[in-house]
C-alpha cells in the first residue's frame, strides 16, 4: 500500500467504510501520524449509521472523515450480506491498544479527552503503565460546553500530540472533531466512544466468545439496560440491509 494512498471502501448507504484489517489499518494510520497533516478516524457502528440516514448533518461528517474503520459487527455482516466484505471488525478500542503498542517504538505524544474526571485519571494512568514508550502530554474530561471549546483547543495545540483520542457522546463526539479537526492541526485525532470507560475499569468488555460470535450488543444490554433505546437501532438497521440489499452499496 502506498503512502496515504487510496484505501478500499464498501459503501454503507453512502458511508465509505475501510476494507483494511488491524494489521493494514495501524499502517495506514502510522503514515498519517508521519504526515503531519490533520485526519479523522470514525470508528463506525449500526448506530451511527441510523443516526446518519436520520441527520444530513451527521452524515455529511461521517461522509467527510478521512477514515471510517468497521467498528460494529452489524457493519462486518452488512458488509458481507452485500457482497463487498471487509476484512475483519476493527473495532476502536483494539486498534486504540494497536496504535499505543507501535507509539511506543516512536515515542508518540498522545492526548486523551472526555468521559469523566475519574475516568481520564485512571485511563491515563493505566495507559501510562502499559505503554511507557509513549508520552501522554495532557488530558481533561468531556464534561465542557461550546464556551469552553477554544480553551480546550489551545491547551491541546500547545501540547502538540501526534494523537488525540476523544471519548465523548455519540452525537457529540464526532461533530466536534470534524468541526475543530483542522483547528487543532492534530496528525490524527480518533473517537473512541466508551474505550476509556474499559480501560479505567469503570467497564466490562464482553467476553472474547460473545465478541466472536457478534454478540457484544447483548452483553453491553445486559450490563446496562438503561441503553435500551439507542439499542434498538441495531435490529432496525439489520431489517432495513435485509430488506434494501441492492441501495445499501449505493452512493
Amino acid at each position: 500500500m502506498n503512502q496515504l494512498g487510496q484505501v478500499p471502501t464498501v459503501s454503507i448507504y453512502g458511508i465509505p467504510f475501510s476494507k483494511l484489517g488491524m494489521t493494514d489499518t495501524v499502517a495506514y494510520v502510522t503514515e498519517m501520524v508521519k504526515s503531519g497533516k490533520p485526519h479523522q478516524i470514525i470508528t463506525g457502528n449500526p448506530i451511527m449509521v441510523m443516526t446518519a440516514l436520520e441527520n444530513p448533518e451527521y452524515m455529511s461528517v461521517m461522509k467527510s472523515a478521512d477514515l471510517v474503520v468497521p467498528d460494529g459487527a452489524g457493519v462486518v455482516w452488512a458488509a458481507s450480506y452485500v457482497g463487498e466484505p471487509v476484512a475483519e471488525r476493527v473495532a476502536g478500542y483494539d486498534l486504540l491498544h494497536e496504535l499505543m503498542k507501535v507509539g511506543e517504538s516512536y515515542h508518540w505524544k498522545v492526548y486523551l479527552l472526555g468521559s469523566t474526571s475519574e475516568v481520564i485519571q485512571e485511563t491515563v494512568r493505566r495507559l501510562g503503565l502499559e505503554y511507557p514508550g509513549v508520552h501522554i502530554v495532557g488530558y481533561r474530561d468531556g464534561y465542557f460546553g461550546p464556551e469552553e471549546d477554544q480553551a480546550v483547543i489551545e491547551d491541546i495545540r500547545a501540547a502538540a500530540p501526534d494523537i488525540l483520542f476523544v471519548a465523548r457522546s455519540v452525537s457529540t463526539q464526532e461533530p466536534w472533531i470534524a468541526r475543530y479537526k483542522e483547528q487543532l492541526g492534530v496528525p490524527v485525532v480518533m473517537g473512541v466512544g466508551g474505550s476509556f470507560d474499559v480501560i479505567s475499569g469503570k467497564s466490562k468488555r464482553a467476553p472474547k466468545w460473545m465478541q466472536q460470535m457478534r454478540m457484544e450488543w447483548l452483553f453491553r444490554l445486559l450490563r446496562e439496560p438503561t441503553r435500551y433505546k439507542r439499542m434498538l437501532a441495531l435490529p432496525k438497521f439489520a431489517m432495513k440491509v435485509l430488506r434494501e440489499k441492492e441501495k445499501v452499496t449505493k452512493r
